[in-house]
């Protein structure tokens, strides 16, 4: 017998970072040969390194093993983290256990709705030590502090263990599961070891992706019709709504099922205009989203109508969709939300649209070769259900009763199961829920020989990415299979975007509309498909050391090994071109990117080194790479939050839903991933420059108070400060007055590029005050660490160091002590840039008893 373990793992919305770090203040730049996230094992008794995760417990036991050969019943781990991170950032765990990464290899948790999360199996009795830990969107690892967690896993049993950040000296306590929860685990372990039963059915390998999202209640199997009694506790919040929001949401109070809802987003898209219509869209795209996944129910109203007026509503809205697409005056913003409307659609196709549509499940439900039972589950739970009043429901309770009779082959008659399997592949085409490969098989015949034949392509690749996966082939050939599958996409792709560029004729007949919309999800599709490939290439390229390996090639003037990081990054830009977002800025960045690639490196450029110029080139690319899908993701920011924030409060929607809409988008979208691409090949292009993301503008070495603003304008400071002032700055334009902000202004570190000779630059150099500029994202989130607190920066073309400083000399000299390495630097530096010093001399004396209370308070 097998069974399960659920862990739980509470977390407070504070980043943990590791104690040790805390008795470093120092922020120290290493040079590019200086790792900073080597292997905590390899150095937790090394205390004077700087390594995140020396908290580890030296203690490493290895798996019990069994005596006398006595079977060892396995013990299955779910790992739940109900904890929001940052925008880019994931959570993974490691362990002693080859399960748990044999402290080697980050076992991640995959991010759903309700948290992070993952399943593991053991044997039982085994002893495992592990730690969480977070992964943040620049590579920073942020650790768990204390001792590793230590559990003692039972002979066997189904189990959930809940666990809070930080506290690893807290026994964790094994936790029953359910019986219902108990029996679903062995139902799935059964149909696993059943070979015949797994080869039977394709349907068996798990929910559609449809269903996978499905968020709703759970589905119960009835013997009368009780779909009617189950509408209980919505609430609708009407104040504070007014035009479209307010429309749809009343909408929403009148229209229980689907057919209704969808009339509602209907009668919003097809009669708008103008400035409205992005606002209309918009609404509609968060609505229908969350009618899919079961947020929103859908329920009887005592009508009857069959699923063909379901698709005849969802053939007028796509009709205007298409119409909306077309227009030469559509912006980026709507194109995008568009986008996530299509496959919130019914098909329409001929068979869905006639009198009596999916008649099958009706002659399944008078079967005579089934037991009576079971014949009134299928009449009233599904039958009934979909004829009256169809619904998402109706295919996440096809899906449970198909998992029903599929458990134990044998048990229900062959035919019925047969016809049953047969059915629930139309539901899903109804639903448009069919797999990637599903759909794009009904595109086939209305391709041309080049379409087909790119079609064929991708599907191979496909099928072999798919066995891959399972088998234990090479890393080369598992690249070299990634990129064919990624280049086979992009050309199919292209094949369908172009072949729907001609937009929709107004004589159009139904089933080339049906044909078109077909077309259109498999282009979505096609896009979704995209992400998990870059994802998959991703963790290989981390695998083989990430920026560190590329920059160690580089160092080597080896740039072979850049070759799939920029293809990979050319095929991501693509895939947004391809969605319309931002067209000639993609293909610009393209042709960039494939330059640079085909140029290669050199010895030398002029009298410049051939490297140094080659990455200085990559670097201005990736930029204007990292700038689009920044552009992008603001974009996101602004479309949704508030108007989901105002839907989901009038609507009754759970508030993690509601909290999470917006990060969950933008995370499943390829600029996700591109994204994240551009910055591990931006930071091994800093550490081949030797610039870790500064560039001194004017160097010098000055101590003050860290401060930060948005920009340097006057009346910036949020408050006045006595002393010279060391400025951590968000943006600038480049015309501003370094000084504007206040006269004893001595520093200033931007956020951003700026170019050295433009006004700011050179007022800057004019009025001595020491600027840099620093675009290392990581860099910037430990200087904020420091604000508030007496600072020294040095700024050279050895590098720049920023030092938080604990002893003032009244000589107007410094001699400043480390907290990173507890000792004196035994270097004296002015206290204000040079031609400054005598004008602040006494105001100086005034404020150094205030800087040294800052001073031990941040030291504390």
């Amino acid at each position: 017998m097998n069974y399960s373990v659920r862990v739980l793992h509470c977390h407070s919305h504070t980043v943990a970072i590791h104690p040790h770090l805390n008795k470093n203040k120092r922020l120290g730049f290493l040079l590019p040969s200086i790792h900073r996230h080597q292997h905590p094992l390899l150095h937790r008794d090394r205390s004077h390194t700087l390594p995140l995760l020396s908290a580890f417990s030296s203690t490493q036991t290895q798996p019990r093993k069994s005596k006398n050969n006595i079977k060892i019943e396995n013990v299955h781990l779910h790992v739940r983290l109900d904890h929001q991170v940052q925008f880019g950032d994931h959570v993974a765990l490691l362990g002693s256990t080859k399960q748990l990464g044999s402290w080697k290899t980050n076992v991640p948790l995959n991010w759903t709705q309700n948290g992070w999360v993952c399943d593991l199996d053991f044997k039982g009795g085994d002893h495992i030590e592990f730690k969480f830990l977070i992964v943040t969107n620049d590579g920073t690892v942020v650790w768990e502090a204390g001792q590793n967690r230590l559990l003692n896993l039972p002979a066997a049993g189904h189990f959930q263990t809940v666990a809070t950040w930080n506290t690893t000296n807290q026994i964790m306590e094994l936790l029953p599961l359910n019986e219902q929860q108990q029996q679903q685990q062995q139902d799935d372990n059964l149909e696993h070891i059943e070979d015949t039963a797994a080869s039977s059915s394709h349907s068996e390998a798990g929910p559609s992706p449809f269903v996978g999202e499905w968020q709703g209640k759970s589905i119960s199997f009835m013997r009368t019709n009780e779909h009617q009694s189950n509408e209980a506790g919505r609430t609708w919040d009407t104040s504070d709504l007014q035009g479209l929001p307010l429309k749809l949401v009343q909408g929403d109070q009148t229209g229980r099922n689907w057919w209704r809802k969808l009339d509602i987003v209907r009668d919003i898209v097809g009669n708008v205009e103008g400035e409205d219509r992005l606002e209309a869209l918009i609404y509609c795209s968060i609505y229908l989203k969350w009618i899919n996944t079961g947020q929103i129910p859908c329920f009887e109203d005592g009508g009857h109508h069959r699923p063909n007026r379901h698709a005849e509503i969802s053939r007028l809205i796509f009709r205007d969709l298409e119409r909306y697409t077309s227009r030469k005056d559509i912006s980026p913003q709507e194109v995008l939300v568009i986008r996530k409307i299509h496959p919130c659609l019914p098909s329409f196709k001929a068979e869905f649209t006639a009198s009596v549509p999916l008649t099958r499940i009706r002659d399944i439900a008078h079967r005579n070769d089934i037991p009576h039972d079971v014949k009134l589950q299928i009449k009233h739970t599904i039958q009934n259900k979909l004829h009256r009043n169809a619904g998402p429901e109706d295919l996440v309770a096809t899906e449970a009763m198909l998992a029903k009779i599929t458990k134990n082959p044998g048990e229900y008659s062959e035919a019925f199961v047969e016809q049953f399997k047969i059915f629930h592949e139309e539901l899903k085409d109804f639903f448009n829920a069919g797999s990637l490969a599903e759909q794009l098989e009904s595109i086939y015949e209305s391709m041309d020989k080049n379409g087909m034949s790119a079609l064929n392509s991708f599907l191979e690749c496909k099928k072999n990415m798919d066995a891959a996966a399972e088998s234990t082939a090479s890393e080369e050939q598992g690249t070299k299979l990634l990129f064919k599958t990624m280049e086979s996409l992009n050309a199919l792709r292209d094949i369908i975007v172009k072949g729907l560029e001609s937009g929709l004729r107004n004589d159009a007949p139904d089933s080339a509309i049906a044909m078109r919309q077909k077309w259109r999800l498999c282009e979505i599709g096609l896009e979704d498909y995209s992400f998990v490939l870059l994802s998959r290439f991703l963790n290989v390229l981390e695998v083989m050391g990430g920026a560190g390996w590329l920059a160690a090639n580089l160092q080597s003037k080896n740039a072979t090994s850049w070759n799939d990081p920029l293809g990979a990054l050319i095929i991501g830009v693509h895939q947004l071109k391809l969605s319309n977002w931002k067209t000639e800025e993609c293909g610009a960045i393209e042709n960039e990117l494939i330059a640079w690639s085909i140029r290669g490196l050199s010895e030398s450029e002029g009298n410049e080194d051939g490297k140094k110029i080659w990455t200085l080139r990559l670097k201005a690319t990736l930029d204007r790479s990292k700038r689009l899908t920044e552009e992008y993701t603001e974009e996101l920011l602004k479309i949704f939050p508030q108007k989901v924030q105002m839907l989901g409060k009038a609507l009754g929607v759970p508030e993690n839903s509601v909290r999470t809409y917006t990060e969950a988008e933008i995370r499943a979208g390829v600029i996700f991933q591109v994204s994240k691409l551009c910055t591990l090949l931006l930071k091994a292009v800093r550490c081949t420059l030797g610039s870790q993301g500064w560039d001194v503008i004017v160097p010098g070495s000055v101590l003050g108070t860290l401060v930060q603003v948005e920009r340097i304008v006057p009346g910036s400071l949020p408050s006045p400060v006595e002393g010279p002032i060391i400025l951590i700055v968000n943006k600038a334009d480049g015309d501003e007055e370094v000084t504007a902000a206040g006269r004893n202004i001595v520093g200033a570190i931007l956020k951003q590029e700026l170019p050295h000779l433009s006004h700011l630059g050179v007022r800057a150099r004019q009025e001595k005050v020491v600027f840099v500029t620093c675009e290392d994202d990581e860099k910037v989130a430990e200087i904020q660490k420091l604000i508030g607190s007496c600072v020294r920066l040095e700024a050279s073309a050895a590098g720049v160091n920023l030092t938080l400083s604990s002893s003032v000399d009244f000589d107007g000299n410094f001699s400043v002590q480390s907290a990173f390495d507890n000792s004196f630097s035994g270097v004296e530096v002015p206290a204000f840039s040079a031609g400054r010093t005598v004008e602040y001399s006494q105001r100086q004396k005034l404020s150094v008893r205030v800087m040294r209370r800052q001073m031990r308070a941040a030291i504390n």
